[in-house]
């Protein structure tokens, strides 16, 4: 082998010794600069500085604990001067939007909030608003549903076609009713219903003391009806049409903030990915290859699949599917 040769070969496994080198030194700085950034609470970096907080409020709506503990941090944060709440959400849980509703009202007695309603803002979704001090809608927003329901699936006939006896004790008549084993009678259904009015007595008030309004004057909303926002503003539903830059300038000329302040998003801490939906995805995946895994979280996401998990009553707006 020629000196010229070997001259060349150690410049390449030179070349390739410089690169791996190279890529395991971005490689820890990225990863060092991640770690700050994960490790670095809300008093720390680019949260120091006095903003406001955007606060998303989207999908369906539960009682959830991050969610919940993220709004006791801005709440708590000095340096957060006032919050918008982007609501894009169908509704959810009842107690869900109740939770939600009563940490934005604790936030308002400390700073000020501003809703901005996105595609939809309905039943809990707009509870979430009713929160706010102010509420802006997009003109097309689907919002208002106010109302509450409790639903259960009735599989008995079923049961009886493919030869299924359900049998139980049970200490009364009304415990674990309705059922969906057997058709429900109707002390369950009155019972059920004197429940469902009393939660909608609860949320029809907060209507109405919040808006300033009975839900009597408002064609359709004691019925669960949906309206636009240009609907909504015309009924006093929501406050102003437009959307982020409306929120900010209201912030700013209603409330005395500062008008060259940031807007920072804020969000809770993300689900580990170790979780159930990450175990149910690989688990698909090591059955049925890549095709399951993908079907498996397809279906995490959609909404449908996910309301399924939801027990209670719930406040949520649910269009027909053809």
């Amino acid at each position: 082998m020629s000196l010229e040769t070997e001259i060349i070969l150690d410049r390449r496994q030179l070349r390739r010794r410089l690169s791996l080198w190279r890529g395991l030194a971005i490689t820890a700085l990225v990863l060092a600069v991640g770690g700050y950034l994960l490790s670095a609470d809300e008093t720390s970096g680019v949260l120091a500085q006095k903003h406001i907080a955007r606060v998303n409020i989207t999908g369906t709506i539960t009682e959830d604990r991050p969610q919940l503990e993220l709004l006791r941090k801005v709440r708590d944060a000095e340096n957060v001067k006032g919050v918008i709440v982007f609501v894009n959400s169908p509704g959810g849980t009842t107690t869900g939007g109740e939770a939600i509703y009563e940490e934005l009202r604790q936030i308002a007695a400390k700073k000020p909030v501003v809703g901005q309603f996105g595609t939809v803002a309905a039943s809990a979704g707009y509870i979430v608003g009713l929160g706010t001090d102010h509420i802006v809608s997009r003109g097309n927003t689907i919002t208002g549903s106010v109302g509450v329901l409790m639903q259960w699936p009735e599989v008995s006939e079923m049961l009886g076609k493919i030869g299924v006896k359900m049998n139980e004790v049970k200490s009364g008549d009304l415990k674990a009713a309705p059922s969906p084993f057997a058709p429900a009678d109707e002390n369950a259904i009155a019972v059920t219903k004197d429940m469902i009015d009393e939660s909608f007595r609860w949320f029809g008030g907060l209507v109405e003391s919040r808006r300033g309004i009975k839900l009597a004057d408002v064609p359709g909303l004691e019925r669960g009806r949906v309206f636009s926002g240009r609907d909504a503003l015309k009924h006093k539903l929501v406050d102003e049409i437009g959307g982020e830059a409306e929120a900010k300038r209201w912030l700013e000329e209603k409330r005395g903030l500062e008008k060259d302040m940031k807007i920072i998003e804020w969000k809770p801490a993300t689900d580990s990915p170790w979780g159930l939906a990450s175990a149910l995805s690989a688990a698909a995946g090591n059955l049925f290859g890549a095709q399951g895994r993908e079907v498996a979280e397809i279906l995490s996401r959609t909404r449908a699949f996910a309301t399924l998990g939801l027990d209670g009553m719930l406040s949520v707006w649910q269009p027909p599917e053809n």
